[in-house]
């Protein structure tokens, strides 16, 4: 889908529109503020109250309204300035962080590569496991524990989900249900 796909047709006039009632707003909300003022503070040294000071309250909806459309009108080109000047940093940031770590990955892949070579003891010898009572590793195809004698098959079913479970466990592996 291309760009003029994306966006509505009528974008453009609205932005176009946008920049330019959005600060004629803020003008005419600046000169009420300005009248609003100047006659408050001119009442001060004379024997009449302030008249003018209601161009205050007038001008509130203005500087809100050309606040916001020019928010709007410009809101595209701040966004790609800030991911200009951003995005250049960031990007050095993980370069830099990367480079500082790499060393750091390395001996952990390495320390769980020699984790899973030490499962398999024995050149050629089959897998290992750890004995649920005694932590011995023993064969995966032996049925008994070499160390302690303890049945290393899961026998125990559960009744709740039917997952095969150690002999002497208290609580399903699956689901936690209590034996």
């Amino acid at each position: 889908m291309s760009e003029e796909e994306r966006i509505d047709p009528g974008h453009n006039s609205i932005r176009d529109f946008c920049r330019v009632g959005g600060p004629v707003c803020l003008v005419i909300a600046f000169v009420l503020i300005a009248t609003a003022f100047i006659n408050f503070f001119m009442a001060f040294g004379g024997s009449e109250p302030p008249r003018l000071f209601w161009c205050f309250f007038l001008a509130m909806p203005f500087f809100i309204a050309g606040g916001a459309m020019t928010n709007f009108g410009y809101m595209g080109k701040v966004a790609r300035y800030v991911a200009g000047e951003t995005a250049p940093v960031a990007k050095d940031t993980i370069n830099y962080m990367v480079d500082g770590t790499q060393d750091s990955i390395k001996k952990v892949a390495s320390a769980i590569g020699q984790g899973f070579s030490e499962a398999n003891i024995g050149g050629g010898g089959g897998t290992k496991v750890k004995c649920h009572k005694c932590n011995e590793l023993v064969d995966a195809d032996s049925r008994f524990c070499s160390e302690c004698g303890s049945a290393l098959d899961k026998v125990k079913t559960c009744s709740q989900c039917g997952e095969l479970n150690d002999p002497d466990a208290k609580f399903c592996d699956n689901c936690g249900n209590s034996y």
